[in-house]
C-alpha cells in the first residue's frame, strides 16, 4: 500500500478581504468554507441559498482556486447571471475563463466543441417547440402512419412522451402504461416515430433540448478522452436547485465531479414541485449515499417572513415521510397577524373578499407589487380575473408568452438559422410559409429544390442566394416576395462570412418582414417595437451563432420558470400558479381554492399515490413560505362546479394537518 503525503497550502491571504465569518450565519459559513469534497446543502426556504452559492465561489477564488477549475450549474440564465454579478462584486479578479449557466447552455457549450463526435457539425440549430412539432409532422408523414382509422397523438404529445423517456431513462412501454394508457394500441408505431425523428434531427443537423442533455451525456461516457478532459479542467462543482435535477443532469454531474468528488449540491427536497416535468427528488435524497462520505449542511434561518408564518409552514411539511427534516428559524421579529384561513360562502364571495382586502391593504401603505394570489391551477383564477377587472384593480398573470416565444421573433430566427445551417428545414420551411399562396406542400417542394442545388452540403454559405431561388419555380402570387426573400438573405452575408447579427436582423426587418407584418398583424406597431428591441439586444454579439444559441434557450426549459416581467407598467398585483411562484416572495399572500379536488389536486386524490400526495404538500410549502408579512388561505364553500360534483366543498386536508392555535379563523359576513 502506497505511503500517504498530502501538500499543504502555501496561505497568501485571499484577494477580496471578506471577513466570511462577519458576513454569513454560522450555518452559511459552515458550508461556505467547507473542505474540499462531496457537500449537500440543505437551504431552507429564505434562508440565503444564492448568498451562499456566491460567497462559496469568492471564498474558492480566495483559496487561490483557478477559475477556469470552477463549473456553476443553475437552472435559469436570471439566476447564472446574478450568481457571477454578485462574485465579481466580491472578486476583483477576471472570471472569464469560469464556466458559469444552465444545465443546457453548458450542455449546448460542451456540444459545439464536440459535435462532429454525435454526427452533427457546430452550427447545429436548436429547435424550439414548434420546430419540433413540425418536425415530428414531417416524420409522422413519412412514416405512412394510417390515422384515419383511428386518432393518432399530436405533436405535442409525442414530444412530451419523447422528453420524458430522455429525461427520466424510463421505457416507452413503461411510460405509455402510468401515464398515457390510451396511446398503448399505438406503441409501434409511437416507436417508429421517436426512432425516426432522431434520425431526421441528424439529417438536419438539429437538436432539441433534450439533447443539449443527452449527447454531452453520451459523450462522456462513450469517449474516454472527452470525459478526462473536462473531469481534469472542472475540480469544484457547484450546483444550484439540486432537488429540481432529473435522470440525465444527475448523471452528468456524477460523470464530471470524477475523481476527486469535489462537488456542493445546494437545494430544498421540501421545495421539490417538478416530478410531471422529470424531475427526480431521489437525486437529492440519496446523495448522501451516493457520495461516500459526503457532508450535510442544513441552513435553517429564514430571513424573509415572520415566525408566524414559518411556524405555520414547519407544521404543514412534518407530515410528509420523504425529506431532511429540519425546522425554519425566523431571522425577523413578529408580525402583526397570525395566517388567517378564510372560509367564503361561494367562489365569487371568495373573489370579492380578495379584491376588498387588496384595496384595504393599498389605503394601509401595501404597495399592489407586493401582493400576490397564488393557486394550484390557472383556471381557478377566473372568478379573481374578473372581479379585479370590475374594480379597476390592475394585475398581472405570469403565465403570458416571453419575449423570445412570440412568433414574430421566431420568425425573424429562421431566416438567421437558415443562414448559418443550411441543412435546417424547419427554419427554411417556416419562412416560405410567410409567403403569399405557399402552403405546406409548397414549401416542401421548394426544400426539395433546395437539396438538389448541393448548398446545404457545403461547409461556406453560397455568395447569392437570389441567383440560385430565381431558377425556383414559386406561384405566380409569390413571386415577387420570393425574388425580395433571395435579395434579402444575400444582405445577411459579407465577403468574410456573416453580417453583424443586429445588421442581419435589420436587413430581416426592412427586406421583408416588414411588409408582412403590415399585412398580418392588428398590433404591427407594437411587433415592429419588439423586433426594434431585439435588435438593440443583438448589438452585445459578434457571432451569430451565440446570438442564435441564447434565443433558442432563453425561449423554453430554462427562461426564468416565474415567467414574472421584469418591467411592468405601473403597479399590478401578481396572479400566479404555485409552480411560476417559486423562488419569488410577496408581502402578502391569498392562496385560494383549498379544498379536496382543487388542492390537494382532484386527480392525486383519485390516484391514492402517497408521493403524488407529498408532492402536493410541498407545493403547499412553497405557496405558504412566499410570503413574508401577512397570509391569507381562502376556500368557498359552495362550488356550482366541483371537480367531485358535490356542492357541497371539503377543505383541505394540509388545512386539517395544520394545528388550529397557527392560523385565525376568519368568519365573513355577506354584503347583504
Amino acid at each position: 500500500m502506497a505511503k500517504q503525503y498530502q501538500l499543504k497550502k502555501e496561505t497568501r491571504g485571499g484577494v477580496s478581504g471578506i471577513d466570511y465569518q462577519a458576513e454569513l450565519n454560522p450555518q452559511q459559513y459552515a458550508a461556505v468554507s467547507s473542505p474540499p469534497g462531496p457537500a449537500l446543502v440543505i437551504a431552507g426556504a429564505g434562508s440565503g441559498k444564492t448568498r451562499t452559492l456566491t460567497y462559496r465561489v469568492a471564498y474558492l477564488l480566495d483559496q487561490d482556486v483557478d477559475p477556469r477549475s470552477l463549473l456553476l450549474l443553475t437552472f435559469t440564465n436570471k439566476a447564472a447571471r446574478e450568481m457571477m454579478e454578485r462574485v465579481k462584486e466580491l472578486i476583483p479578479q477576471d472570471l472569464s475563463e469560469l464556466w458559469s449557466g444552465t444545465f443546457h447552455s453548458i450542455g449546448n457549450r460542451i456540444l459545439r466543441r464536440h459535435a462532429d463526435e454525435v454526427g452533427l457539425t457546430r452550427s447545429f440549430s436548436i429547435m424550439d417547440r414548434d420546430d419540433q412539432k413540425s418536425l415530428v409532422n414531417t416524420v409522422i408523414a413519412e412514416c405512412d402512419i394510417d390515422t384515419k382509422q383511428r386518432r393518432f397523438p399530436k405533436a405535442d404529445i409525442l414530444i412530451s412522451i419523447f422528453s420524458l423517456i430522455d429525461n427520466t431513462g424510463t421505457t416507452l412501454e413503461e411510460l405509455l402504461e402510468v401515464r398515457y394508457p390510451y396511446f398503448e394500441e399505438w406503441a409501434e408505431e409511437i416507436a417508429k416515430v421517436a426512432d425516426r425523428y432522431r434520425k431526421k434531427k441528424l439529417e438536419t443537423n438539429s437538436v432539441d433540448f433534450d439533447d443539449l442533455l443527452l449527447l454531452p451525456l453520451k459523450l462522456l461516457q462513450e469517449n474516454e478522452l472527452i470525459r478526462k478532459g473536462y473531469q481534469k479542467r472542472f475540480k469544484y462543482l457547484l450546483v444550484d436547485e439540486y432537488q429540481d435535477t432529473n435522470h440525465v443532469q444527475s448523471e452528468l454531474i456524477d460523470i464530471l465531479a470524477q475523481p476527486q468528488y469535489s462537488v456542493m449540491v445546494v437545494g430544498d427536497d421540501a421545495q421539490s414541485i417538478y416530478s410531471w416535468r422529470g424531475a427526480d427528488m431521489d437525486n437529492i435524497l440519496s446523495f448522501p449515499e451516493r457520495y461516500e462520505n459526503a457532508t450535510v449542511y442544513k441552513i435553517e434561518t429564514n430571513y424573509r417572513s415572520v415566525p408566524e408564518v414559518l411556524e405555520l409552514s414547519n407544521a404543514a411539511i412534518k407530515v410528509n415521510q420523504k425529506q431532511f427534516t429540519k425546522t425554519l428559524n425566523a431571522a425577523r421579529e413578529g408580525g402583526r397577524m397570525t395566517p388567517a384561513v378564510v372560509p367564503l360562502e361561494d367562489p365569487q364571495a371568495q373573489a370579492n373578499f380578495v379584491a376588498q382586502r387588496i384595496l384595504e391593504l393599498r389605503d394601509e401603505g401595501v404597495e399592489l407589487e407586493e401582493m400576490a394570489v397564488l393557486y394550484r391551477a390557472h383556471y381557478q383564477s377566473l372568478e379573481i380575473q374578473m372581479e379585479l377587472t370590475s374594480r379597476d384593480i390592475p394585475f398581472d398573470i405570469t403565465s403570458g408568452l416571453r419575449f423570445f416565444e412570440q412568433v414574430h421573433i421566431k420568425d425573424i430566427a429562421a431566416f438567421l438559422r437558415f443562414v448559418v445551417n443550411r441543412k435546417d428545414e424547419v427554419s427554411f420551411k417556416r419562412f416560405c410559409l410567410l409567403l403569399p399562396g405557399v402552403g405546406n406542400a409548397i414549401a416542401a417542394k421548394l426544400w426539395r429544390s433546395w437539396l438538389k442545388t448541393g448548398h446545404h452540403l457545403e461547409e461556406n454559405p453560397p455568395r447569392k442566394y437570389s441567383d440560385i431561388f430565381s431558377k425556383f419555380k414559386v406561384p405566380a402570387k409569390a413571386a415577387k416576395e420570393w425574388e425580395q426573400l433571395g435579395f434579402t438573405l444575400d444582405e445577411l452575408l459579407t465577403p468574410d462570412g456573416f453580417a453583424r447579427p443586429a445588421e442581419m436582423i435589420t436587413s430581416i426587418l426592412e427586406g421583408i418582414y416588414d411588409e408582412y407584418m403590415r399585412h398580418s398583424f392588428d398590433n404591427y406597431d407594437n411587433r415592429r417595437q419588439d423586433i426594434e428591441q431585439l435588435v438593440m439586444y443583438s448589438e452585445n454579439f459578434d457571432d451569430i451563432l451565440e446570438l442564435l444559441g441564447q434565443l433558442s434557450l432563453m425561449s423554453s426549459v430554462d427562461a426564468d420558470p416565474s415567467g414574472k416581467k421584469e418591467e411592468l407598467k405601473g403597479e399590478k398585483i401578481t396572479l400566479s400558479s404555485i409552480h411560476q411562484a417559486k423562488g419569488l416572495e410577496w408581502k402578502v399572500v391569498f392562496l385560494i381554492w383549498l379544498t379536496d379536488g382543487m388542492f390537494p389536486n382532484g386527480r392525486v386524490l383519485e390516484a391514492d399515490d402517497e408521493d403524488m400526495l407529498e408532492e402536493e404538500r410541498r407545493l403547499f410549502y412553497v405557496a405558504l413560505t412566499r410570503a413574508k408579512d401577512e397570509l391569507y388561505l381562502s376556500y368557498p364553500q359552495i362550488n356550482p362546479k366541483s371537480y367531485s360534483g358535490d356542492i357541497i366543498q371539503r377543505p383541505s386536508r394540509f388545512l386539517d394537518e395544520c394545528p388550529e392555535e397557527l392560523t385565525e379563523l376568519w368568519d365573513v359576513g355577506p354584503a347583504w
